[in-house]
């Protein structure tokens, strides 16, 4: 839908000798962006909701990301009914119905960078006293990696870091010669306790936003149910309620981060579609310091001929700054076209003064009443002198419809949300963890070498490996050397039992030689693997099986005493099974030291 560009979207009036005259911007010039300052509770957000509810009456395609949730309700009030079919609603916080949301889908290999960028920014934002470089190298090779594999999710971070089966699989495809080489030359070679040393903390970090529900069942889906490029060409509707009294403030502002990003990469898409024939699309970000990170500064001084027009709101200038870099404020004062300004701070007042004088002065910024704002209004390309305005009532008091509310909610659930339960078990799938979970449900029923395996390990099997001295001289995983333990060939991320553990067995079924890491009770059946596949799918007719190995049970009979389960022998009750010789390793003796007989 092209628009021309004399259309006009209101949003203040004139107060000069009294006459009230309304006036707003064309949209031409809005696509040099917006900027909006002010205090809280000034009237910053009923200025957006205002030009949110126009653009939507006037048929443009718009995302708005709300950190509070009650605003952006207000606006599905005001969801005309042409407009219902148009409307995305994504709310986290219903948890029962997740959207799903791949930041690592569909990435052009030209901008995977950018994806790195947004999501390491937003990491060193939440994390700035703990964050190291070396954290970041390893993360950001991570992420670089995934991107490159179709079907990978942020969940495979984890993955990636300490499965070495699904390590191999992934860096086989990557084609970017320098991560390949991290993950070849560098990572590959590390032994393991410097190995766990160094991702440790990635694991404690980034674990703490995928072990969360909300973000899981989001992030975590492959198959993204909403496309942003299409939202854009079609004139969408995107509405975010990023709630962090809901959803928590790391959540809020990693899913925010997240959604700018991909709407940067949406929008630079757009390259392969003459100019003529884009629609504008405008983003909406209300509190901006918690989404935007140093990468942001690129969409500034890059959004305008992708036709993605800005219109960003918060507090303080400050809150653009870091003690390393300037580059976010920098950019917004160096690109944006409009400037509003609402009440403000002596700080903020005394730094616009470049922006203002000579026909302001800092008291007239900090003096200002609610609704009252002074601005630079770009007008046909050209920046207009500073002048005062005061801002329009809300416009959602006589456009309110919660019918339509309820209908924008239920389409967008049907349309894009999947049921919980239906995306836990294909992330359960992904992890490999399906048959771990239905092995501890039956763990008293079926019992061989390959069940205690697993039923014994839970869903920290992924992010945890013994530690092994260092690893073979000159070799590494992506030359088919061994690993210091031989991996069960089912579950390669879980390591085998030394020699040493197993006891030599009997299969009940067809008599074959077996390994037990364990002691069978007597009124259980033992199974080699062959037999143990037929049993669970009841080939098997357990009341003609004889019971081969009670002797086991009697002659050592440790663990029965103890009543312990497989997944709770202590060291020093394998011991008493494999006894380990003791070595009285001599000892140097120092001139002068003191020994005790």
């Amino acid at each position: 839908m092209i628009h021309s560009n004399e259309e006009i979207t209101y949003f203040a009036k004139t107060n000069f000798r009294n006459q009230d005259k309304k006036f707003g911007i064309k949209l031409d010039d809005r696509r040099r962006h917006m900027y909006v300052l002010g205090k809280t509770g000034v009237g910053k957000t009923t200025l957006l909701k205002n030009m949110i509810i126009q653009d939507i009456e006037n048929g443009h395609g718009l995302a708005y990301l709300d950190p509070h949730g009650d605003d952006v309700q207000e606006v599905l009030e005001c969801i005309p009914t042409n407009r219902i079919n148009d409307v995305v609603y994504f709310n986290p916080a219903d948890m029962e119905h997740p959207i799903a949301f791949n930041i690592l889908e569909n990435v052009d290999p030209a901008y995977s960078h950018l994806v790195a960028d947004g999501l390491m920014g937003v990491f060193t934002k939440i994390w700035a006293n703990m964050w190291s470089a070396r954290m970041e190298h390893i993360l950001r090779n991570c992420i670089l990696a995934l991107i490159e594999v179709p079907g990978n999710t942020l969940l495979g971070i984890m993955r990636l870091l300490v499965d070495k089966e699904f390590r191999r699989k992934i860096v086989d495809k990557v084609a970017n010669p320098v991560v390949k080489s991290f993950w070849v030359d560098e990572y590959a070679n590390w032994n393991d306790r410097f190995r766990v040393e160094a991702i440790q903390p990635i694991q404690n970090k980034v674990g703490q936003f995928l072990s969360s529900t909300i973000i899981r069942n989001i992030v975590g889906q492959p198959k993204s149910t909403i496309d942003i490029r299409k939202f854009m060409d079609e004139s969408k509707i995107l509405l975010l309620n990023l709630s962090k009294g809901k959803i928590g403030e790391d959540n809020s502002n990693l899913l925010g981060a997240m959604m700018v990003t991909k709407l940067q990469l949406a929008a630079m898409s757009r390259v392969n579609i003459p100019e003529s024939e884009r629609d504008d699309f405008f983003l909406y970000v209300d509190e901006m310091q918690n989404f935007v990170t140093e990468s942001f500064a690129d969409i500034l001084s890059e959004a305008r001929k992708y036709h993605l027009c800005l219109i960003l709101s918060h507090q303080y200038i400050a809150q653009l700054s870091t003690k390393e870099s300037t580059k976010v404020r920098d950019a917004i004062f160096g690109n944006v076209g409009t400037i509003i300004f609402f009440r403000v701070g002596a700080a903020d007042a005394y730094f616009l003064l470049k922006e203002v004088e000579p026909y302001l002065t800092e008291e007239d910024l900090v003096s200002i009443s609610n609704r009252e704002i002074y601005l630079k209004l770009m007008i046909d390309g050209v920046n207009s002198r500073p002048f005062s305005a005061t801002t329009l009532p809300p416009l959602s008091t006589d456009r309110k419809n919660l019918k339509n509310m309820e209908k924008v909610i239920k389409v967008s659930r049907e349309r894009y949300a999947n049921p919980k339960a239906e995306v836990e078990e294909k992330i359960i799938r992904w992890l490999n963890l399906e048959e771990t979970f239905q092995l501890n449900a039956k763990e008293e029923r079926l019992v061989g070498d390959e069940v205690i395996f697993k039923a014994g390990a839970t869903t920290e099997k992924i992010y945890k490996k013994p530690l092994t001295d260092k690893p073979a001289a000159g070799k590494s995983e992506f030359n088919n050397s061994k690993d210091n333990r031989p991996l069960n060939k089912k579950s390669a991320s879980v390591p085998a039992m030394d020699d040493a553990m197993r006891l030599e067995a009997v299969c009940d079924n067809c008599g074959a030689k077996t390994y037990l890491s364990f002691i069978p009770k007597p009124y259980l059946n033992v199974f080699c693997k062959d037999c143990l596949k037929k049993f669970k799918n009841n080939e098997i007719d357990v009341s003609k099986l004889t019971f081969h190995n009670k002797h086991l049970a009697e002659e050592k009979n440790t663990f029965s005493q103890t009543n312990l389960r497989p997944s709770e022998v202590s060291l020093n009750d394998l011991n008493k099974i494999a006894p380990v010789e003791k070595k009285i390793m001599p000892k140097d003796v120092r001139p002068g030291q003191r020994i005790k007989l």
